[in-house]
């Protein structure tokens, strides 16, 4: 199974017949226009990337939750893939606002499993990390079509998903926020975790320590890959960089993870955007 990251949460799996997409944010507005602009899918950036990585079979989208970073390309993919673009009634709303077909969207709410092509995809209710500055309407949700040019505040969270993905022989669990739902894990396993670490170098030592036993702990992954370190408000087309130090220490998150992975004999993985893996 190949699987190729495009930074925050995006994740493209391809066993070879078919492909399913996780997320998708290509477009990576600045900063200065999050908090006083608006945008729209950069389309020759995300249409380039796609051709690259040879996006042609793509069968389903799965959005985790309806901020921009996880959402704001989604309906342009859709709508040049053909794919089946699957979420929370918020994501669908932003699909609904970029033109994307009724025929071509799949509501969940949390618990429904999903078979597609080779894949079997199921949809966990899980919890977005702490708010901050940037991201405060935790809850809210988007109750109408989001129509591109949108202001990014106006892709709120909606709810928040993670995702355990069984094709072949590999099983693999994204979670893609740093927070976790006490208990949920209980008896789900996974080869491969792909974990959401923003806000980890923040935390105290007792949440770092719960939070590690309520995910890694308890799904037993030989290959921890972190998600939600670089900073999505850099475009794919310059260097990789850590999330803005007013956010986090990324250097600190990922130290605090090897270490922890280090102490119980898994392996660790930083994986940048724009390449791919075998797992």
């Amino acid at each position: 199974m190949k699987v190729t990251f495009f930074g925050t949460t995006t994740l493209l799996f391809d066993d070879g017949a078919d492909q399913v997409l996780f997320d998708a944010h290509f477009t990576r507005p600045s900063l200065p226009r999050y908090i006083f602009g608006s945008a729209s899918t950069d389309e020759a950036t995300a249409g380039a990337l796609l051709d690259a990585h040879h996006v042609d079979r793509l069968r389903a989208i799965f959005i985790s939750h309806s901020h921009h970073d996880h959402v704001m390309d989604a309906p342009f993919v859709a709508n040049r893939t053909g794919a089946t673009l699957y979420g929370s009634s918020s994501a669908l709303n932003v699909a609904r606002g970029g033109g994307v077909g009724e025929n071509k969207l799949v509501a969940f709410r949390g618990g429904e499993t999903f078979a597609v092509g080779g894949y079997e995809v199921t949809v966990l209710p899980s919890l977005h990390s702490r708010p901050t500055i940037l991201n405060n309407d935790l809850g809210m949700t988007i109750d109408a079509p989001l129509k591109q040019p949108a202001r990014l505040r106006s892709y709120r969270e909606g709810g928040l998903f993670d995702f355990l993905v069984k094709a072949r022989e590999v099983t693999a669990l994204i979670r893609p926020s740093f927070n976790y739902v006490e208990g949920q894990l209980d008896g789900v396993r996974a080869d491969v975790l792909f974990l959401g670490i923003a806000g980890l170098a923040k935390a105290d030592e007792a949440t770092e320590a719960r939070f590690f036993a309520e995910t890694v702990e308890k799904v037993g992954p030989r290959l921890v890959i972190p998600l939600h370190w670089d900073n999505f408000f850099s475009p794919l087309g310059r260097p990789a960089r850590g999330m803005p130090r007013l956010v986090e220490k990324t250097e600190l998150a990922f130290f605090r993870l090897v270490k922890y992975c280090e102490a119980h004999d898994i392996d660790c993985l930083v994986q940048l955007p724009r390449t791919s893996v075998e797992i």
